[in-house]
């Protein structure tokens, strides 16, 4: 719906590469950046096949706050999946600088925003950046994540065109919680938000639209 062929996919965070195997499959270029090296090779590995129509795809280490590798306005289409803070660390701690290595949701916000800035600063005018984002509990409290980042996305320019969200159901860890659910008397999170930005024309009148400086 937000590409066409031959168009550019930009992925910041493309951990074992799914938006990078999907770019290929529907021939469309795309440059997937992981702080952690271990996804990287997984990635590349995944887009070891054949297909036609022929574009590319490209694997490389890289930080989602510094994209300085990637000229201004010259992204068609941002697709990612950030960490859930550190729900999962995926490298354990061992990696300076991965977001699902940070526990505080002010913190982990702060560097979305940074993230934010630099997938503006890379998207062309009118096209558009779909961040999937889920929440958490801690203790007894419902943990806002989602929210907390789509704010963020605002703050750095973005207008939201769409809150999909999508449903998900017998999650691996479902029944891991259902006992304790059950016990201590909270619903189990069953859906995440897949957010769609767009960023505005030069000369779009977005007054209107920027109602996200009223909660600042």
């Amino acid at each position: 719906m937000y590409s066409a062929q031959g168009e550019m996919i930009l992925d910041p965070m493309v951990g074992a590469g799914t938006t990078l195997i999907e770019a290929k499959l529907l021939a469309r270029n795309a440059i997937g950046l992981d702080i952690n090296p271990e996804a990287i090779e997984l990635a590349k590995k995944g887009l070891r096949f054949k297909h036609d129509p022929p574009s590319e795809q490209e694997a490389r280490v890289g930080d989602a706050r510094d994209l300085s590798c990637i000229a201004d306005e010259s992204i068609d289409l941002v697709l990612t999946h950030p960490p859930y803070m550190n729900i999962i660390s995926y490298s354990e701690g061992k990696i300076a600088g991965d977001l699902s290595n940070i526990g505080s949701l002010p913190r982990f916000c702060d560097e979305i925003e940074r993230i934010a800035g630099e997938l503006y600063r890379v998207l062309r005018p009118n096209r558009y950046c779909a961040i999937l984002i889920g929440d958490t509990r801690r203790g007894r409290h419902y943990v806002p994540l989602a929210f907390g980042v789509m704010r963020r996305f605002l703050r750095a320019g973005f207008i939201l065109k769409e809150d999909i969200i999508k449903v998900q159901h017998h999650c691996k860890m479902t029944e891991r919680w259902r006992p304790k659910a059950k016990k201590d008397k909270f619903y189990l999170i069953m859906h995440e938000h897949l957010f769609v930005f767009r960023k505005a024309n030069v000369d779009e009148d977005t007054g209107r639209l920027r109602w996200s400086r009223a909660i600042d």
